[in-house]
């Protein structure tokens, strides 16, 4: 970034829940922050398409970063080989994503291969758009990335693509040496607190989660970083209750 602003603002696992993504927004100061999407804009909640639009508008306009979460993989492999992945990425909330972006009851109405190209040929650019979304984001001493790095490679810039969007426990609790703190989603804080109900953010060993599980009836959390540290946590809850699969 050729003009470094004096803010990060992070904004954790959106999972089609708009009216949250637009709340947090309020709080988005363009001039002095740059905005970090940290993946998982999609499935699960009813707007994905809109989550993934305004997303894509805000890299667009602002030059937010919007890093590749593993909802946006399964989104991808989907459009890739629609028959191999249809039934796993539907149960995961893919059924949620699919319906937004062509109709209610898509799913059942057409084949999965239909169903891909259907979505390529109505939302191209939005493809090509997901295509290119980076994994990892540097920012001063703070690295941010979807899920986490591989804490055993001497450089962590050596992680497999698939664990930037995938590892859970192995980062978790593995020893953090890479110097950075390391800012990251796709495992929900009431996991990483262990009682399943503690949707505050987690903290342990220059690690923060920010995944408040919003999509499970947790929260979702901004949290606007300086250089030195946290300036603000902004958490809003779910109050429309946790997700539960339609079929």
């Amino acid at each position: 970034m050729n003009n470094m602003k004096s803010y990060i603002y992070v904004i954790s696992d959106i999972h089609g829940q708009l009216d949250l993504f637009q709340k947090l927004l309020e709080d988005f100061d363009p001039i002095n922050h740059q905005l970090v999407l940290i993946g998982d804009l999609n499935d699960r909640g009813k707007k994905s398409k809109e989550c993934f639009l305004l997303g894509q508008s805000l890299v667009e306009k602002y030059d937010a970063i919007y890093l590749r979460g593993n909802h946006e993989e399964y989104f991808l492999q989907f459009l890739h080989a629609p028959e191999d992945w249809m039934p796993g990425y539907v149960r995961n909330g893919g059924k949620e994503t699919i319906d937004s972006l062509l109709h209610s009851g898509a799913t059942e109405e057409y084949s999965p291969t239909e169903i891909a190209m259907m979505i390529r040929s109505r939302y191209k650019e939005l493809v090509d758009f997901l295509m290119d979304r980076p994994l990892s984001f540097e920012w001063g001493k703070y690295l941010f990335v979807h899920a986490g790095v591989d804490l055993t490679k001497k450089n962590w810039q050596e992680t497999d693509p698939r664990d930037f969007i995938w590892i859970r426990e192995a980062f978790h609790t593995g020893k953090n040496t890479t110097g950075k703190v390391i800012v990251f989603g796709h495992t929900i804080t009431p996991m990483l607190h262990g009682d399943m109900q503690t949707t505050d953010l987690w903290l342990s060993d220059n690690k923060i989660g920010i995944d408040g599980g919003a999509v499970f009836g947790g929260s979702v959390h901004g949290v606007i970083f300086d250089q030195k540290g946290i300036v603000q946590d902004i958490e809003y809850q779910n109050m429309s209750g946790p997700w539960r699969p339609d079929f």
